[in-house]
C-alpha cells in the first residue's frame, strides 16, 4: 500500500469533499454537513491552506485534513492558536493508519510554522496517542465554560497553551453551516441513503 500525503491541490476539491461526505455520513447522525465545512472553509478568512493535507492512494484521494485559525480568549488577551476539522478518511481506507499519517505530516508542518498550539473536539480514545491531553489540564474551557474529555489540546511550543482560565473560540464558519444549505449542496454529490446508527 502506497500511500502519499501531499497538499491539496485545486483539482482534489470535489475529490476531498466526496471522501469527506463518504467518511462522515451517519457517523453522528443520518447525513452529514462536514463535505459543506470543507467546501465553504476554503474561501473563509481563518482557513489556514498551508496546513491542508490529502491522503492519495493508487492516484485516488482517501484522506483529508484541513486547519483553521482560532484563539484563545482571557481577561487579558487574545492568544491565537489553531483547530482541525474534519479529519476524515474514507471508509474503505480506515485502520490502516491513514489519519495518523495525516496528522502527523500537519502538525510537524505547523510546529515549523510557529503555531503555539491546537486544540479540538475530537476522540478522547484516539487523539491522546498523538499527544492531546485535555484541556482541563490546562485550566482551559469552551467558549461557555464548558469541559468534556473530547475537549483536547497539544502545546506545539513549550508552554504554547498556559493559559488558565482561558476560553476557546472557533472560527463561525465551523458554527455557520445552515442545513438547508447543507442539503442543497449535498446534491452534487452520489446519494447515499441517511439512516440513524
Amino acid at each position: 500500500m502506497g500511500i502519499l500525503i501531499r497538499p491539496e491541490r485545486p483539482e482534489d476539491y470535489y475529490a476531498s469533499e466526496l471522501v469527506t461526505k463518504r467518511a462522515f455520513w451517519n457517523h453522528y447522525r443520518p447525513g452529514c454537513d462536514e463535505h459543506y465545512l470543507v467546501h465553504k472553509l476554503r474561501d473563509d478568512p481563518d482557513y489556514l491552506p498551508a496546513l491542508t493535507r490529502v491522503a492519495e492512494a493508487d492516484g485516488r484521494i482517501v484522506g483529508l485534513i484541513m486547519y483553521a485559525k482560532a484563539c484563545l480568549k482571557t481577561e487579558e488577551a487574545e492568544i491565537p492558536v489553531i483547530l482541525f476539522g474534519p479529519l476524515g478518511v474514507d471508509p474503505d481506507w480506515q485502520r490502516q493508519g491513514i489519519g495518523g499519517m495525516l496528522l502527523k505530516d500537519s502538525l510537524q508542518a505547523a510546529r515549523e510554522m510557529g503555531h503555539r498550539g491546537v486544540i479540538i473536539f475530537g476522540d478522547p480514545g484516539y487523539y491522546p496517542r498523538f499527544g492531546f491531553r485535555p484541556c482541563s489540564e490546562w485550566g482551559i474551557t469552551t467558549a461557555d465554560g464548558g469541559n468534556s474529555p473530547a475537549f483536547m489540546g497539544l502545546a506545539l511550543v513549550p508552554g504554547g497553551l498556559d493559559y488558565p482560565g482561558a476560553r476557546f473560540f472557533v472560527p463561525p464558519v465551523y458554527e455557520n453551516l445552515p442545513p438547508d444549505e447543507a442539503e442543497a449542496f449535498d446534491k452534487g454529490f452520489p446519494y447515499m441513503e441517511k439512516k440513524r446508527l
